[in-house]
């Protein structure tokens, strides 16, 4: 098949899988396609690199600047979301009050850029740290956020997925990749690696997994057979993309998280909230035992990768010795710029842009107060994913998976405070709806009602 055929063939597909997922009875605001662009491109590449301009040189200059271009549509995004928020701002300021753990710790983010030796770089990933915030504001307070949730994750994945196979089999220019060091060929599709084809299954094969296992608990297939067949086809070309990626840190989370989503669909488990807590306690603490503190009894060789986890704890040792401030940091993503990145770059023939640990890059960037904090929001996130789960099950089931599957992720790589998808449903899943009916007036219909997790009022159920 030639690749104009296979273009239209994969559009047909495309087309066929939203048709199979639609649902009349269900609408969303418009303003949802910003956050949706911006996932799109944070799951994917950057705008430069989908047209061709550009560069194809590394350098530490290059990763100071960035590209004007790329940052000109996120800016864009970030204003068109807050034009958004703006017109709901009443339900934003009760969102902000009831989440404001999150609020605190991306001030805090904002006032290390104050003290880092790069600070107008620092200060410029602020704000996109802020916009992947704003963005996932502009999803939950949709008039339904349930759906809106549902279509994010949907849209995405049946966009993102078949054309990562499209462009691997028929646009190898684009979708495959080869080492410059040894001419090994990865596979990346709509990304740039193997590392983000895997994260793109990560995030959005769970989405499609969570949609299957809910669509057969709930026994009315005859009504659901669009959606089955729509997600369990995007299940299967996962499957497919996960073998071509390689991509073991992502495969593992996959496999953690769908682990999950299918033992708390088991009758009597939601009642037994002690046994949730042992199972994601056992799942966190295997993981860890296994990543970080013996990385050689085997279960790293299990996922075909060394002991040293392919460098990764080498690296670790090197950026703990390195001095400066264990209070506060080197301020706001700053550890990995100048003299400190040219150092690595010599030394370290991979080029590693980042420690490769979530937990290591918050304590170099953000010190011992950021890792507390950054702590507390977990704890306080877990709280509200157990909430959810207690009474809103279905919707329990993912932002449970979505919550460890970030922990997880973060033990051998950082994408804290990051334009990640792993990171923007970490905020999904651990974020408090308000209630509409709480805004002065303002009431949703259709939104579905739920206790809060943190506060005991009703809130929105998020999926």
């Amino acid at each position: 098949m030639s690749s104009g055929i296979a273009t239209v063939a994969y559009g047909f597909v495309i087309l066929a899988l939203f048709l199979l997922d639609r649902d009349s009875k269900t609408q969303v605001s418009s303003a949802l396609w910003i956050p949706m662009a911006w996932l799109w491109i944070s799951a994917s590449r950057p705008v430069t690199q989908w047209l061709g301009v550009a560069s194809a040189e590394e350098t530490v200059d290059k990763v100071h600047e960035g590209s004007p271009l790329d940052l000109l549509i996120f800016a864009g995004l970030l204003v068109a979301g807050l034009m958004a928020l703006f017109a709901r701002r009443r339900l934003v300021g009760t969102f902000l009050r009831e989440n404001w753990p999150l609020l605190v710790l991306i001030l805090y983010c904002g006032v290390s850029v104050l003290w880092s030796d790069y600070s107008f770089v620092a200060f410029k990933r602020w704000i996109k740290a802020c916009g992947s915030l704003v963005m996932v504001l502009v999803v939950l307070t949709d008039p339904d956020p349930a759906a809106a949730v549902k279509r994010l994750l949907s849209r995405s994945g049946f966009l993102l997925i078949p054309l990562s196979i499209m462009l691997i089999k028929y646009y190898p220019n684009l979708g495959v990749s080869y080492s410059p060091w040894t001419g090994t060929s990865y596979f990346g599709g709509v990304s740039t690696g193997k590392n983000g084809l895997g994260f793109v299954c990560l995030i959005f094969g769970l989405g499609s997994l969570w949609r299957v296992v809910e669509v057969l608990r709930c026994g009315e297939l005859s009504r659901k057979t669009g959606p089955l067949i729509a997600h369990g086809a995007v299940l299967l070309m996962t499957l497919w993309l996960f073998r071509m990626a390689d991509s073991a840190t992502s495969l593992a989370c996959f496999l953690g998280g769908g682990f999950l989503i299918a033992v708390t669909s088991l009758p009597g488990l939601i009642r037994k909230q002690t046994r949730v807590h042992l199972l994601v306690g056992t799942v966190l603490v295997l993981a860890f035992y296994g990543l970080i503190l013996n990385p050689g009894m085997g279960a790293v060789e299990a996922v075909g990768r060394d002991s040293t986890l392919t460098g990764r704890t080498e690296l670790w040792a090197q950026v703990l010795s390195w001095p400066g401030d264990p209070l506060f940091g080197r301020g706001f993503s700053s550890f990995w710029l100048g003299d400190r990145l040219e150092y690595f770059w010599r030394t370290i023939w991979w080029h590693p842009r980042q420690s490769h640990n979530g937990y290591i890059d918050a304590f170099l960037n953000l010190g011992w107060t950021g890792v507390t904090l950054l702590a507390f929001i977990m704890a306080w996130g877990y709280q509200n994913v157990i909430g959810w789960f207690r009474r809103d099950p279905e919707a329990g089931r993912l932002r449970l998976a979505y919550f460890v599957i970030a922990l997880l992720y973060n033990m051998t790589e950082s994408v804290f405070f990051e334009v990640h998808p792993v990171w923007i449903a970490f905020l999904l899943a651990i974020a408090v709806i308000p209630e509409p009916s709480r805004l002065e007036g303002r009431f949703y219909p259709s939104t579905r009602m739920a206790p809060s997790a943190t506060t005991g009022s009703a809130s929105a159920v998020m999926m």
